[in-house]
């Protein structure tokens, strides 16, 4: 598992694709619907695997001394580890926010979703879509990428929306709270979005697993 890891961040993931996570730091843009940035660090992701089609990743991979499982088991494992590292970001800029910068005048009177715990939840559950609806459908082909994708980007700005209408809706504005007011329920919400991103992370990738051993190369 560890050469087939290595191979993934060696020769399967785009340059590309690290410089997207920098798109992380989107967090700290005013005015801004700031889960885009989830939404680009997925289509860096995404871009990597534009080239594992067009280079028969899969193909190479397989004729390895590895079993199919392990195959998927490592495209899962560099996925999440590319989507932790920019979720590591967000949580670094989300305390910034909270802290230093809770009282900055161009994220009081932002009436679009702030940085809070709130958001690094909503960021999860956009990852968790494309694990997936995206990771989770180039498996059912093992060479498809538009459809799963397409199916992504609808299930990604549908998760957007909801997060930036829920907060205006009447007795809901503590989800939008700028500082450590409404700690205690924000966690709980960060705490569920957490268990939802493992154990649909997890699913997707048994079941891609079932699917890529059913598939004949």
């Amino acid at each position: 598992m560890k050469n087939l890891l290595m191979k993934e961040f060696k020769l399967a993931t785009l340059p590309l694709t690290y410089l997207f996570l920098l798109f992380s730091l989107m967090t700290f843009i005013p005015g801004y619907p700031i889960l885009c940035g989830a939404f680009f660090v997925c289509l860096g992701i995404f871009q990597s695997y534009q080239r594992i089609r067009e280079d028969n990743d899969i193909l190479y991979s397989v004729l390895l001394p590895v079993s199919k499982s392990e195959v998927v088991k490592a495209k899962y494992i560099t996925v999440v580890l590319l989507q932790m590292t920019a979720f590591a970001i967000c949580i670094v800029c989300t305390v910034v926010r909270m802290t230093f910068l809770s009282d900055a005048r161009v994220y009081t009177t932002n009436a679009l979703m702030g940085a809070n715990l709130v958001f690094l939840a909503f960021v999860l559950l956009i990852f968790a879509a494309f694990n997936v609806f995206f990771v989770g459908g180039f498996f059912k082909t093992a060479y498809g990428i538009g459809r799963p994708f397409v199916t992504f980007i609808v299930v990604n700005f549908l998760i957007i929306g909801l997060a930036e209408t829920l907060h205006h809706l009447p007795g809901l504005d503590w989800l939008n709270a700028l500082d450590f007011s409404r700690f205690g329920e924000h966690f709980l919400i960060l705490a569920v979005a957490v268990i939802v991103y493992v154990v649909f992370t997890v699913a997707s990738c048994r079941v891609s697993q079932s699917r890529f051993e059913k598939i004949d190369l």
